[in-house]
């Protein structure tokens, strides 16, 4: 037994938090399910139209787009990792949750409008219209891309429930993480496969209400407290962490080395600019009406992420000031634990099944997103316009589009089960990686760069994506060290675990070199070509859909 403060007993065997609470959290997850999966039921396409599939005919409210771009942003690693991080790590966590907040900062600025105005149903449409000689070969190129992506973070989010099942019950056995990452992935496919991307939609809306709602309640509970004096609580987290003034400094965590700095530089890279190319959320970008809508879309989900952020900081700080640094590194290493150990401790078995329906429903929400963005990019890019040469009826193309849905959810579901036991932030981060390395290179010279070309968009691409899972692969993520995947072996010879200080500068190095060794007619692009796309996508002309 391990005793927390307030007498709260925890048997480390049986999981984190108690039987009545995982009893509640069941109950309030089903209530969610039912409700959502209704309501996406009454408002999933009724025709054949694709456009209503994938992007919903673009009706949506800047509150509600923007309430979907921050659901389909923040997954669970931000309810559960990133408090974790702050208790574990103090001044280091709360630098991590910048980076975080900050990087919609990028999506406004660069690509949001532009993307918008050229795009139609994914990326893809944008580099046909702007690279029109070698459409389909960069089409293939970016669905492979996308597919990595989204299939990647799937399988993170849906091994990530089965570790969020973990502090209720324990190590699961076999047959409970089956069944945890069947139910799961199931319903991630029927929301898809039936909703498209109004049914994803609504789930993502609700789970971002109830991430807001959840995380206020709770950082407020922990202010009133501390009498709303942020001075006391952090006096209180610094009293708690064990290590004094030493953990509102930076280094805890990442100032130990040179090295340790650079992969935190490198990781931040990453999540600042990968956001920008994550495929489910390019896809929510094509979705407003108008470019007005869009930017108010942005600001108000640039408005929630950055509260969920604040209100996480403090989550963190009171997790290590109420419960205890030791305690909480004690029972999870990783810090997960944290915010339901402080939803135990201030609201009891209540506010603790709350906080546990919250996380599931958003590992749900955002494995929607990504599964949609997949089956999009698999019907639409490379079975309508690789495969069947823009040929493809729109009935036969939803079809396709909702087999697809069906085919990645059990793919993800196939890797989550044969993958269990890795690290699912190492998971999500390479996506991170992978989309800022060959997806944003690509888009932004699309966007931005007049000679860019077929061949310079193939190198970037193919070229992110390998250099970034290469790194990976000869980094200590998977050998050299006790928690590596390979910890008997050695071929670490790339030193850092985020492979983004390399990977996106090559990425964008690689996407010009293609282009200035093109030396044949075929390899360059027709002025007229890029005159078009400039219009479409400076001055925002529309276009139907």
């Amino acid at each position: 037994m391990v005793t927390l403060p307030h007498d709260h007993p925890v048997t480390l065997s049986a999981g984190v938090i108690g039987g009545f609470s995982l009893k509640l959290t069941f109950i309030l997850f089903v209530s969610v399910v039912v409700v959502s999966m209704f309501t996406a039921l009454i408002i999933a396409p009724q025709g054949d139209e694709i456009s209503e599939f994938y992007l919903g005919n673009r009706t949506m409210t800047p509150l509600r787009n923007g309430l979907a771009m921050c659901g389909d942003y923040l997954s669970a690693a931000t309810l559960l990792g990133s408090t974790g991080l702050v208790a574990l790590t103090g001044y280091d966590g709360l630098l991590y949750l910048v980076g975080t907040s900050v990087a919609w900062v990028m999506v406004l600025l660069l690509i949001a409008e532009p993307l918008r105005n050229s795009g139609r149903f994914t990326l893809g449409d944008t580099l046909a219209l702007r690279l029109p000689r070698g459409r389909r070969s960069v089409r293939l190129a970016l669905a492979f891309c996308t597919l990595t992506v989204t299939v990647l973070y799937l399988v993170a989010q849906l091994v990530g429930s089965v570790a969020l099942l973990t502090q209720f019950l324990g190590e699961p056995s076999s047959a409970t993480r089956t069944l945890c990452i069947v139910a799961i992935g199931t319903l991630v496919v029927l929301y898809v496969a039936l909703g498209g991307m109004p049914g994803a939609t609504f789930i993502q809306i609700v789970k971002a209400v109830m991430l807001v709602v959840g995380v206020a309640v709770t950082a407020v509970m922990v202010l009133h407290r501390y009498k709303w004096n942020v001075d006391d609580l952090l006096g209180g987290a610094a009293s708690g962490s064990g290590i004094g003034q030493r953990f509102l400094e930076p280094g805890l965590r990442y100032g130990g080395s040179t090295t340790s700095k650079l992969d935190f530089f490198s990781l931040q890279i990453a999540i600042v600019l990968g956001l920008a190319a994550l495929p489910h959320v390019m896809m929510r970008l094509l979705a407003p009406s108008a470019t007005r809508v869009l930017r108010r879309s942005i600001l108000w989900a640039m408005g929630l992420v950055g509260f969920v952020c604040l209100a996480a900081g403090v989550l963190g700080l009171g997790a290590t000031a109420i419960v205890g640094r030791d305690v909480i590194a004690d029972i999870d290493a990783k810090g997960d634990a944290a915010v339901l150990l402080l939803a135990q401790d201030l609201g009891g078995a209540l506010l603790t099944a709350l906080i546990s329906c919250l996380a599931f429903v958003t590992l749900l929400a955002v494995a929607a997103g990504l599964t949609l963005a997949a089956a999009s990019s698999l019907a639409h890019d490379l079975y309508a316009e690789v495969i069947r040469k823009g040929r493809a009826s729109q009935r036969e193309e939803l079809t396709v589009a909702r087999l697809s849905a069906v085919v990645i959810g059990v793919l993800g579901m196939l890797l989550a089960l044969v993958s269990w036991g890795t690290n699912t932030a190492t998971l999500a981060f390479l996506a991170f990686a992978i989309a800022a390395s060959a997806i944003l290179p690509t888009m932004v010279y699309s966007l931005f760069w007049r000679r860019f070309n077929a061949r310079g968009a193939l190198l970037s691409l193919y070229g992110g994506l390998i250099t970034s899972v290469l790194l990976v692969v000869c980094s200590p993520v998977v050998s050299s060290r006790p928690d590596s995947f390979y910890p008997d072996a050695d071929f670490a010879f790339f030193p850092l675990q985020n492979p983004g200080i390399v990977s996106v500068p090559a990425g964008f190095m690689l996407g010009w070199l293609g282009t200035v060794l093109a030396s044949r007619p075929t390899d360059t692009e027709p002025s007229e070509a890029y005159e078009k796309f400039e219009v479409r996508a400076v001055l925002g002309v529309d276009q139907p859909v």
